[in-house]
């Protein structure tokens, strides 16, 4: 049985990866220090005979005992009001971290794909955007700390590749949703499903016409389980080119919930990008991935899943103070 390492385990995308590989018949090794992760998100696995669970800081020493064949690192802040409240724990995962695991990989002679994010193209001068593009980011900017910490772990994993030959794989995750993200995280889709929930009216940054592609889980998974048996090393794409302006989106959502909700309109944050579409025709040629699940259809998925919550869970899935978990 080949055994996977699963980093930021209990977190949301990290969490429906142990599900897919515990299906595909790995056994999973879940690790998370429940900074941003969620423990109910993997509760469900703890009794399964093929995971195990293990809390750690990925930025402290990492030892696995026996054989590893894969690590899949996810351990990381990803949305603007988690970094911007924890930016040097941000800036030490996508260094540190990153640093540790690739370690970790070489010693065990296992493969390794890093989650990178479209966060490293910035506030895009080239649209859509492709695996080819060095990106606009202000480095000093707050976001900077998210954005940096990915373009950092992308260097560090290629100078790993071409150093020690290790195998590994870069993919770079636009905007994904689905059952058992956060809510009210400072992203589009998680802000105005908490606002949706609480019968709140939806927040609109800017003018609204800044645009965003919507990705559902299931096809990220997808096709990051076929990057990772892929012999391809370099950065790819996996999103949805699906591209809409969030004016539109937030009417979208008020007629998909057929809810009365308003519209308000707050000043656009700092460094905000204006657009957001993925090209991926490198995934179409070399994974024949590209995404399926359309955004009513995703939407409703993900919908009546929060429906289905008790009020205490939704709180459990909104963010939180992270202060008590950060020493420095």
């Amino acid at each position: 049985m080949k055994r996977v390492l699963i980093t930021g385990a209990a977190g949301f995308l990290g969490s429906h990866l142990c599900d897919r590989f515990i299906a595909e018949g790995f056994y999973v090794i879940g690790m998370d220090n429940f900074i941003t992760g969620d423990e109910s998100n993997i509760e469900h696995l703890f009794n399964h005979q093929n995971f195990e669970f293990i809390k750690h800081d990925v930025t402290k020493f990492i030892e696995i005992e026996g054989e590893l064949d894969y690590i899949l690192h996810f351990a990381s802040p990803a949305s603007p009001i988690d970094y911007l409240k924890i930016p040097i724990q941000t800036l030490k995962v996508g260094s540190l971290g990153t640093h540790n695991l690739l370690g970790l990989a070489k010693a065990k002679n296992a493969r390794i794909l890093i989650a990178s994010t479209s966060e490293v193209y910035g506030d895009p001068l080239v649209h859509p955007q492709t695996e080819d593009y060095y990106g606009n980011v202000n480095t000093i900017g707050p976001r900077g700390v998210y954005d940096e910490a990915k373009r950092f772990q992308e260097a560090i994993t290629m100078a790993y590749h071409r150093f020690h030959g290790l195998e590994t794989r870069i993919v770079r995750i636009f905007n994904t949703y689905g059952p058992r993200m956060r809510l009210n995280d400072g992203r589009v889709i998680p802000a105005f499903m908490g606002q949706v929930l609480r019968g709140e009216n939806l927040t609109v940054f800017g003018d609204g016409l800044q645009t965003r592609s919507f990705c559902y889980v299931d096809d990220q998974v997808e096709g990051i389980f076929r990057l990772l048996f892929s012999d391809y090393s370099y950065p790819v794409n996996i999103g949805n080119p699906n591209e809409i302006t969030i004016i539109a989106f937030a009417k979208e959502i008020i007629k998909l919930t057929e809810t009365d909700q308003k519209i308000v309109f707050k000043k656009l944050p700092i460094d905000d990008p204006l657009q957001r579409q993925p090209d991926i025709s490198l995934a179409k040629k070399i994974l024949n991935w590209e995404a399926k699940v359309g955004r009513k259809e995703g939407m409703t998925k993900t919908i009546n899943y929060f429906k289905t919550l008790s009020i205490e869970e939704l709180h459990k899935r909104d963010h939180k103070d992270f202060t008590k978990h950060i020493k420095r």
